[in-house]
């Protein structure tokens, strides 16, 4: 028998819960000021920073279901907030870009997001917080080094 340890203490639990706990509060923030979903402030935000990207990119950027995705998009192009242009290297999917509402949003949002990150961390000193990027760096990392084959057998890639 395999020994077993408290769901509290299993560390993939503890960074979803945290993750969701830092998540649901900033979003309470931008859904009370811009009236923006958690998926779509991100996909604000991913754009803020990278400029047009086709749903796919997003997807991939954001690590959110396609479907989110999707939803997301299509809420901020009815707000004015996003906009649709034909990829001219593909014809079956089109880049969204913020449009100038859009950027004049995201630029009333970071200096919020970089607040609150502010004061999420105040209590921890510069060596903390580069240390603390340092480890979450190194958890994404590792996941991207996880080996998929054993994950479709029948013991989750657990030998």
């Amino acid at each position: 028998m395999q020994p077993t340890i408290p769901l509290a203490k299993f560390l993939p639990y503890q960074l979803s819960i945290t993750s969701n706990a830092v998540s649901g509060r900033i979003a309470q923030e931008y859904r009370a000021r811009f009236g923006l979903s958690v998926p779509e402030w991100r996909v604000m935000a991913v754009l803020g920073d990278s400029g047009a990207l086709t749903q796919r990119e997003l997807t991939k950027r954001t690590l959110m279901d396609k479907v989110a995705v999707n939803r997301a998009c299509k809420v901020l192009e009815e707000r004015g907030l996003a906009a649709r242009t034909p990829n001219a290297q593909d014809g079956r999917s089109h880049h969204l870009d913020l449009t100038e509402a859009g950027q004049a949003m995201h630029g009333q949002i970071m200096p919020l997001a970089l607040e609150m990150e502010r004061r999420l961390f105040e209590g921890f000193t510069p060596e903390e917080l580069g240390q603390f990027r340092a480890l979450l760096d190194k958890v994404r990392g590792q996941l991207e080094d996880f080996d998929d084959d054993g994950i479709e057998t029948d013991n989750y890639g657990v030998k």
